[in-house]
């Protein structure tokens, strides 16, 4: 019997950073507010538009920042790398990410969008990787992987390692086709597998 109750799911909120362009021709994307930033990509990675680029903490609120629409490029610097913080304060405004609008890193995302597109259009729910790179499951060696199968999965939660020029990048689950959560129910490659841009990283269904 019903108690006449309603359950209600509690969507994370997000903000997408701000774009601008220097006077050298990089793009740089600016923190949308205040707070702490955590789960920044690191150099080396590409950005696509739409992607999760970590979590800004403000008064305790947690919202999941997303690239803009027109942001692609290689990551060359990032706010507050040289610190080493898990947790990076920003102002309104500061540069959290520069780019590199390079053509190597226009193809890359524009590959991985076709294969994602492609994928979706199947019927398949997954999440690709943006870049090539060799791909791992764990943060390291004998530690717990990032995820397995029939784990429920959350925008902005780190689900793999890619190590792109000898850099190791924390991928992040989101996308704009994808829901705000999933459960995986297949992880595609073999650890320490090559992957281009665009493989399936995950399969999934909508929790």
């Amino acid at each position: 019997m019903s108690d006449g109750s309603t359950a209600t799911r509690v969507t994370r909120p997000e903000l997408t950073v701000k774009l601008a362009i220097r006077g050298d021709g990089k793009a740089v994307l600016e923190s949308p507010s205040v707070g702490l930033w955590r789960g920044a990509p690191e150099e080396g990675a590409v950005v696509v538009p739409g992607q999760a680029l970590g979590e800004l903490e403000t008064l305790g609120v947690i919202t999941l920042l997303r690239a803009p629409a027109t942001a692609t490029g290689l990551v060359i610097e990032v706010h507050g790398a040289r610190e080493g913080r898990a947790r990076r304060p920003v102002q309104y405004g500061d540069a959290l990410l520069v780019l590199e609008w390079t053509d190597a890193a226009s193809e890359l995302a524009a590959t991985a969008q076709e294969r994602a597109d492609a994928r979706r259009e199947s019927g398949v729910l997954v999440f690709c990787t943006p870049s090539s790179g060799r791909y791992y499951s764990r943060p390291a060696p004998g530690k717990a992987p990032f995820v397995e199968v029939g784990d429920v999965i959350s925008a902005g939660q780190a689900v793999a390692l890619l190590e792109v020029m000898k850099t190791f990048n924390r991928l992040q689950y989101g996308g704009d086709a994808l829901p705000e959560r999933a459960r995986v129910k297949r992880i595609v490659p073999a650890d320490a597998s090559d992957l281009a841009p665009g493989d399936v990283l995950l399969e999934l269904e909508p929790e």
